[in-house]
C-alpha cells in the first residue's frame, strides 16, 4: 500500500506544482564578496552574497553535530515544514517513517551516525532526521545535461542541473519558507573525498554535488511500477558516490547498488572528460553515452557529446515499467490536464516530461559548440523561461515547473555558477553567483 500511495503522490504532486510568479530572467552574474562567519568547534558557517555556506569536518558524528549546532533553528523549521506539506497531501509521518524503516538496514552506518549527530544537536529524534532525509526524494523532478568535446567552446566538460521542487513550502508555526534554508555544504569527511553540494539545512543526503576528484553525480526522479523500499535511498547513494568515487565507472557502480525507486542520473567525470546517462529501477539498470543506440530511438534523438535527461526513461526495457507506449509524444499539449491512469494509460503522463526533454535538447542544440560556463547556465535558464520550445512555454504558463536551485559546474577548473530560489522567485529568475570549488575547500574560519 505504501508503494502504491507514493507512486500516485509522486505523479499527483508533479502535475500540480504551482507558484504565483511571472517569468523574468535576470541577465547578470554576481560574485562572492561579503563574508560572515560563525565558528563552532571545527565546523563553521559563512555567508557570501546572501548564500550560506556550511563547512563540516571529521567523523560522521562530528559532522552531524557541527551541522545541527550551527543550523538548529533552520533544521527545526525544515522538519516542521516538510511534515506539514506532506500531511496536507495525504502522506503521514507514519507513512514516511515506514519507508525509512524498510531502508534503514541497507544504509551505511556512517550516515546513520551523522544523522544521529544532527539529532543530538537539535533535540530531534534519529527517526525525525531520517524522515527529513528520505521524504523529499519521493517528489523531486529535475532536468540535467552534460556536454563536452566538440559540443563546448573549448572541449571542457560542463555539467548543468535544475533542481525542480516547490518553492512555497512553509512552516505553519513560524511562517518561514523551506527555500530560505538552502545552503552550500562543504564536507571534509574522515577517510572520504571532500565534496560540495547545494542542500537544505538538515541534509545528510543530497541530490547532486561535486567531489575533489571532479566526479559529479546528479539524480532525477523517474516514476516506475518497479519499486522497492528495501535498498539504499537515492539521496544516500548520491552521497556515497561523492564520498567514495574517484572515477566515472566507480560512481556508476555505486549508484547501481541496492536500488529502490525509479531514478535517472547524469554522471560526469571532468578528468576524461565524459558523462553518462544512467536509468534505474528496483530490478533494471541502464548506462548510456551520447552515441549509445537507445539514446537515438525515436522520438528521442542523439546530440553529439551531450547526454541529457528529464523525468522519464529512454531505454526501452526501463520504459516498459513506466508507460504503456514507448512514444511519450502522443498527447503533448493536453497531458497536464489528465491524471496518470486516464485515457491511454501511463504513456500520457510521460508526455509532460517528454516536452521537458525536448525543450532541454533544443536549448543545447542552439548553443552546440559554443557552450562555456556562462552560456550553459543561460541555456538552463532559457529552457525554464519557456524560450526554447513553445509546448514547454505553454506548460510554464500553467506554472508546471518551479526550481529550487540551478547550477552549472566545470569539474576541470572547479568553477561553478549557482542560483538559489526565494519563495517568490524561482532559481531561473534569481541572481547567479560564482564559486570556486578549490577556494571553498581551502577556506578557513576567521
Amino acid at each position: 500500500m505504501i508503494q502504491v500511495r507514493f507512486m500516485h503522490i509522486r505523479w499527483r504532486l508533479f502535475v500540480s506544482l504551482a507558484f504565483g510568479i511571472s517569468v523574468c530572467v535576470l541577465p547578470f552574474f554576481s560574485h562572492s564578496v561579503a563574508l560572515k562567519s560563525v565558528p563552532s568547534d571545527e565546523g563553521w558557517l559563512e555567508e557570501r552574497d546572501g548564500i550560506q555556506i556550511l563547512h563540516i569536518f571529521g567523523s560522521p558524528y562530528q559532522m552531524g553535530f557541527q551541522h545541527g549546532t550551527l543550523l538548529r533553528d533552520e533544521i527545526l523549521v525544515n522538519n516542521n515544514a516538510f511534515l506539514h506539506w506532506f500531511d496536507k497531501r495525504g502522506v503521514s509521518y507514519g507513512d514516511l517513517l515506514t519507508s525509512w524503516l524498510l531502508m534503514q538496514p541497507f544504509i551505511p552506518s556512517r550516515y546513520i551516525e551523522e544523522m544521529q549527530g544532527i539529532a543530538d544537536a537539535t533535540g530531534l529524534s534519529l527517526e525525525d532526521v531520517a524522515v527529513l532525509n528520505v521524504g523529499p526524494y519521493f517528489v523531486i523532478n529535475c532536468g540535467s545535461f552534460a556536454a563536452w568535446g566538440p559540443a563546448t567552446l573549448n572541449g571542457t566538460l560542463y555539467h548543468a542541473r535544475s533542481h525542480d521542487f516547490p518553492i512555497t513550502i512553509q512552516d505553519p508555526d513560524t511562517g518561514a519558507y523551506l527555500v530560505e534554508n538552502q545552503l552550500l555544504i562543504v564536507r571534509t569527511p574522515d577517510g572520504c573525498f571532500r565534496s560540495i553540494s547545494p542542500s537544505l539545512a538538515g541534509d545528510v543526503t543530497c541530490s547532486d554535488g561535486i567531489n575533489e576528484m571532479g566526479i559529479i553525480p546528479g539524480m532525477l526522479s523517474s516514476w516506475t511500477a518497479d519499486e522497492t523500499y528495501q535498498g539504499i535511498g537515492v539521496g544516500f547513494r548520491v552521497r556515497i558516490a561523492l564520498d567514495c568515487a574517484a572515477t566515472l565507472a566507480e560512481a556508476i557502480q555505486l549508484l547501481a547498488q541496492n536500488r529502490t525507486l525509479g531514478y535517472n542520473f547524469i554522471v560526469s567525470d571532468g578528468n576524461i572528460p565524459a558523462a553518462c546517462a544512467v536509468e534505474t529501477t528496483a530490478h533494471h539498470f541502464y548506462v548510456g553515452s551520447w552515441d549509445t543506440p537507445s539514446e537515438g530511438l525515436a522520438p528521442f534523438w542523439q546530440i553529439s557529446y551531450v547526454v541529457r535527461r528529464a523525468n522519464l526513461f529512454v531505454d526501452p526495457t526501463l520504459s516498459e515499467t513506466q508507460r504503456s507506449r514507448y512514444d511519450p509524444s502522443r498527447f503533448p499539449l493536453c497531458s497536464f490536464l489528465f491524471k496518470r491512469n486516464t485515457l491511454s494509460g501511463t504513456s500520457l503522463s510521460a508526455a509532460g516530461p517528454f516536452m521537458h526533454y525536448v525543450a532541454l535538447s533544443k536549448g543545447v542544440q542552439a548553443r552546440h559548440g559554443t557552450l562555456d560556463l556562462q552560456t550553459t547556465m543561460a541555456v538552463l535558464r532559457d529552457v525554464y523561461a519557456g524560450k526554447t520550445d513553445v509546448r514547454f512555454f505553454v506548460l510554464q504558463i500553467f506554472h508546471w515547473y518551479s526550481t529550487l536551485y540551478q547550477w552549472v559546474l566545470c569539474p576541470e577548473t572547479g568553477e561553478f555558477l549557482l542560483s538559489f530560489a526565494s519563495h517568490t522567485r524561482n532559481a531561473f529568475e534569481s541572481p547567479v553567483n560564482f564559486f570556486d570549488m578549490h577556494e571553498l575547500f581551502s577556506a578557513q574560519p576567521p
